[in-house]
């Protein structure tokens, strides 16, 4: 982690979509400067479960994923992010350590503005309140369906979910057809909730049936729609 103490604190500000639009100008200024950034490099912890939180975290650029520990060290990738959301704040308003923890998945610029900040905002604010209201009912919509996807689908229905899923937060690189993001097999296994093993064989046979390509670390998507086809039947 790097603090960046000479980056722009007000484009910074700026950058914070769905949020900056809300506040006066007594309150963008109490924003830019009570706000800090930092570098992540690539894998690099952003947060640990069991941490005490104390920051609304917004990633500016980059990829990050959350993702939890389990029965013997098994990991299972809650979800990714693309530049501009905000993470880490929900712990911090239920009163709870992180139940989650967020790490890079390629180097990544993130805007961390201290929860007592933002309550302090929050405190005159209503509109603000309503936007992380919304923001969290919909997390929380986003989270009880993909309960249901990865307990109840089988591993082809969550794999072609998952490419989905990738397609959507982080679209196609410049040639229209690759997903915008390099991932390992280990991270796809964990996004769907399977072994490296099922993942990489899953995978192969998606290639093998057309419906990708596979080149190192770069997927790209050739058949969407019997992917979505695939992912609906489960």
């Amino acid at each position: 982690m790097t603090r960046l103490d000479n980056f722009d604190k007000q484009r910074a500000a700026r950058s914070l979509k769905g949020l900056w639009e809300l506040l006066d100008a007594d309150e963008r200024q109490f924003l830019i400067n009570n706000l800090r950034v930092e570098r992540f490099k690539k894998n690099e912890i952003i947060y640990k479960e069991g941490d005490q939180p104390t920051n609304l975290l917004c990633l500016l650029s980059g990829k990050v994923k959350i993702y939890r520990e389990g029965l013997g060290g098994r990991i299972l990738i809650n979800r990714v992010l693309r530049a501009v959301q905000y993470f880490g704040y929900r712990a911090s308003m239920a009163g709870e350590a992180y139940i989650t923890s967020a790490a890079a998945f390629e180097e990544s610029v993130i805007v961390i503005v201290p929860m007592l900040a933002l309550y302090h905002l929050m405190d005159s604010n209503t509109r603000l309140c309503h936007f992380f209201m919304h923001a969290l009912a919909a997390d929380l919509g986003k989270a009880d369906q993909r309960v249901v996807s990865i307990t109840q689908k089988h591993v082809r229905g969550r794999l072609a979910e998952t490419l989905l899923d990738l397609l959507d937060v982080y679209g196609y690189g410049n040639d229209g057809e690759t997903l915008d993001l390099h991932i390992t097999r280990e991270d796809m296994a964990n996004l769907s909730n399977m072994t490296t093993s099922n993942a990489i064989r899953t995978l192969s046979a998606f290639a093998d049936e057309g419906l990708v390509e596979v080149h190192g670390r770069f997927i790209k998507l050739i058949d969407v729609e019997a992917l979505q086809s695939i992912s609906n039947n489960g």
